[in-house]
């Protein structure tokens, strides 16, 4: 994924110090196809050491746009006791609109970036939910607690049944296709 950025230095900070991606590469780059022709300078990120860059930060993003086009980036975390580390880290920094949920089928903590972007940090359930579902989590339960609750309230909903039966299910409807 790639997003045009106001301040790059800022971004650059943010995604390496709280959500602990590294710097792949650097560089700078001359538009040529516009006139006169733009340079943009790039930072290439990543948390995988089998991908070059996962988030290419790019300067270039107008002052005044009416409308963020993002609705949101979500990221996978391993495991939860990776995203219960990130919620912490997003709390020490006390970020914008920060908000644990749980989706029935995943584990979810939703903030803004510096720039506003909303991000998504989650881990998936074992269970499916028909969605769009979005139900408060709170973070301050012990682990086994809060997936307890997690499970009881994934379970009031239309369609709970365990992911891998959903997955099934579905692997066949797209067979068919």
């Amino acid at each position: 994924m790639g997003m045009f950025v106001a301040d790059l230095a800022r971004m650059r900070d943010f995604y390496t110090r709280v959500l602990g991606f590294t710097v792949t590469d650097t560089g700078a780059l001359d538009l040529m196809s516009e006139t006169p022709p733009r340079r943009l300078e790039f930072v290439f990120l990543s948390r995988d050491p089998h991908e070059h860059h996962q988030i290419v930060l790019a300067t270039g993003k107008p002052e005044k746009l009416s409308f963020n086009p993002i609705n949101q980036i979500s990221f996978r975390m391993a495991e939860f006791s990776g995203l219960r580390e990130m919620y912490r880290r997003v709390v020490d920094e006390q970020v914008k609109e920060l908000h644990p949920v749980s989706h029935g089928n995943a584990l979810s903590v939703y903030f803004h970036d510096p720039e506003g972007n909303r991000l998504e940090l989650f881990v998936d359930t074992p269970w499916y939910v028909q969605q769009p579902l979005r139900v408060p989590m709170d973070m301050r339960l012990a682990d086994a607690e809060l997936w307890s609750w997690a499970e009881r309230e994934a379970s009031k909903y239309p369609g709970f049944k365990p992911v891998e039966e959903w997955r099934a299910e579905l692997a066949r409807r797209m067979a068919a296709r």
